[in-house]
């Protein structure tokens, strides 16, 4: 008899990014390839051409994709798919230079564009940020669809964002159509619909990795823009009362745990558990713990009943799905 499914560790899927550093190995201890700028460490995903797989156990080098084929119920349990694909995606960011300016499409505007769009709903937790260091959120009041057409043609699209200065511990809401940037000297952590949509407006005119002016796509992203969103945005909190955020996708929120201490996971749907300090296992009936460290990341399938324990203390990132 096949036992149920445990909790999970992948291994990071690492993106090099002509905007990235090496800070994720300094603080996560990602393994970087040499000499190159490292953008994303990708923790859970499953996407076409970006599985995560088991990283060790009986279970090691099975995609997640395969998961969710086979094993359905005790992976997800009352979560649904989204679009057939596990429906969240988690990832590391290291912004050492600004990122492209973008928009992801609502359900709506993805089904205007077509063509596999895939809606994106996402959050952010800023794991550290240099002083004075901003997140472009949206377009300055009063800012309309004509105005963005002659900046892009005029390349000063820059000057009609919003600049919000943020610091370690800040969450940040962006709800599908919230044109956005990622500013240089931020890391954060990034929970998301599983999609691969991000329509590229404008990127500071600089160069990929292969030298050439990266791809942008102006009328899928002025299609998909919402230009009534700008700035920190509103949103519900955990039902912990925690801080963090809680929209329909998912909910995200820091947990910080003393010395002993745990909280608890209930069963039912998925949740991706990450360490940012200290040391905790992954503790519940019917499994042995999982231990997860600083960098590290677990998903606990809706089917076990579970914890997070902390010896010495530690402070973690939470997502139920």
């Amino acid at each position: 008899m096949t036992s149920l499914l445990p909790p999970l560790k992948f291994t990071p899927i690492i993106k090099p990014l002509p905007w990235g550093g090496r800070k994720l190995d300094a603080l996560f201890c990602k393994a970087l390839p040499d000499g190159l700028p490292c953008g994303e460490s990708w923790e859970v995903a499953d996407l076409p051409g970006d599985q995560s797989v088991v990283a060790e156990g009986p279970l090691a080098v099975t995609s997640l994709s395969s998961l969710v084929k086979t094993r359905p119920d005790e992976l997800l349990g009352e979560a649904a798919l989204l679009m057939g694909r596990f429906p969240v995606l988690f990832k590391l960011i290291d912004a050492a230079q600004t990122l492209s300016v973008q928009v992801h499409p609502d359900e709506k505007a993805a089904g205007r564009i077509g063509g596999g769009a895939r809606p994106k709903t996402e959050a952010w937790y800023v794991l550290q940020a240099d002083p004075g260091a901003v997140l472009y959120l949206g377009l300055l009041a009063g800012v309309g669809r004509d105005d963005l057409r002659a900046a892009l043609r005029a390349g000063t699209v820059g000057d009609l964002l919003m600049p919000i200065e943020v610091s370690a511990g800040d969450f940040i809401y962006l709800p599908a159509g919230l044109l956005h940037a990622i500013g240089s000297g931020i890391v954060l952590a990034e929970i998301q619909q599983a999609s691969d949509t991000t329509y590229r407006v404008f990127d500071w005119n600089r160069m990929g990795l292969d030298g050439k002016p990266r791809q942008l796509h102006v009328g899928a992203a002025l299609d998909s823009i919402d230009f009534d969103l700008r700035g920190k945005l509103p949103h519900a909190g955990p039902f912990s009362g925690r801080p963090g955020i809680r929209c329909k996708p998912f909910s995200f929120e820091r947990v910080g745990l003393g010395a002993g201490s745990e909280t608890p996971l209930e069963a039912g749907r998925p949740r991706i558990v990450c360490c940012l300090e200290g040391d905790g296992f992954i503790d519940g009936t019917g499994t042995d713990p999982l231990s997860i460290r600083v960098g590290e990341t677990c998903l606990v399938p809706a089917c076990r009943a579970t914890a997070i324990r902390s010896v010495n203390g530690g402070v973690f990132l939470l997502i139920r799905v």
